[in-house]
């Protein structure tokens, strides 16, 4: 069983339900908001807004994974990221998360008030799993086949979700070799990073699968699986088709959901907790209703 509290730097993120992670972009080429926030108070507004909607943490990343995105040096990741961090550490109590594979952004990120690390390449890029072993904070560890720039050109598996599972496993077991306690990690099966549209619904009616792994984060948000679903090209109309989408991988288990839409996944995960304690009390006034009159004697 998994541990029910991620401390980030002493800002601790309950796991007693799902919890919502607010995505910053502090890029220039981000398939849904590229630009928008690449100045550091654009950036650190948008979080204190997230913060505000809900978010129980907040994800801030410099460089783009989308697909065909281009690399960005870790001067430049660390120039854009480390002020935004400083930022949102001072205004909000709300836990941050650095969004990088570089061992030198995370600790710069960290050094300046970041208390999660979210790799999507789980720790595999070199001196990564040091890194992450020295700064002791709570790890995301996701599935990616190929790299950003290739890796839906034609992704191919023969079982996606038994493989992807024991990818994250076999990372897992790597991060404790390297004395990362396993209470401290979480995974994402990595929707839409080098898949196509069956394995992304393939793993989305698996979310279950993963959790017997560790803790499970999803990031779904307007990605492009919805727009093949529903032909809705721009991002920024797709809320509806991902909220249903994080809804799906909250009643499989998913502990974080990372997305752009704080507001409306916060709405829909109420009325799923709602629904969910209603047929809780129905199920125990049945139960009660249904006992013997013996039972007590």
């Amino acid at each position: 069983m998994f541990s029910p509290v991620l401390d980030c730097r002493g800002r601790e993120v309950v796991l007693d339900t799902t919890r919502i992670v607010g995505i910053i972009n502090v890029t220039a080429d981000s398939f849904s908001d590229g630009g928008r926030f690449l100045d550091p108070a654009a950036a650190i507004e948008h979080g204190l807004g997230l913060a505000e909607e809900g978010a129980d943490m907040l994800d801030v990343g410099a460089e783009s994974t989308r697909p065909g995105a281009h690399p960005v040096s870790p001067e430049q990741q660390i120039a854009r990221v480390v002020p935004v961090i400083e930022a949102l550490v001072k205004r909000t109590p709300v836990a941050i998360s650095i969004d990088t594979s570089d061992p030198a952004v995370m600790r710069a990120a960290v050094a300046a008030g970041a208390g999660f690390i979210n790799d999507v390449r789980a720790l595999r890029s070199e001196g990564a799993l040091e890194a992450a072993a020295e700064l002791q904070v709570p790890v995301c560890l996701m599935h990616m086949q190929g790299e950003p720039g290739s890796m839906q050109d034609n992704p191919q598996y023969d079982d996606v979700v038994g493989e992807v599972q024991r990818f994250l496993s076999d990372r897992v077991f790597a991060c404790q070799l390297a004395g990362i306690d396993k209470a401290r990690i979480v995974v994402d099966p990595g929707f839409g990073f080098g898949k196509s549209l069956q394995h992304n619904l393939e793993l989305l009616r698996n979310v279950a699968r993963f959790v017997e792994i560790a803790p499970v984060m999803v990031g779904l948000s307007r990605k492009s699986m919805f727009r093949e679903l529903t032909g809705r090209e721009d991002p920024a109309l797709r809320t509806s088709a991902s909220t249903a989408g994080a809804l799906l991988a909250a009643q499989g288990g998913a502990c974080l959901i990372r997305t752009h839409d704080v507001s409306a996944v916060r709405d829909a995960l109420r009325v799923l907790a709602a629904v969910g304690s209603l047929s809780r009390a129905g199920a125990s006034a049945r139960k009660v209703s249904s006992a013997s009159p013996w039972d007590d004697d």
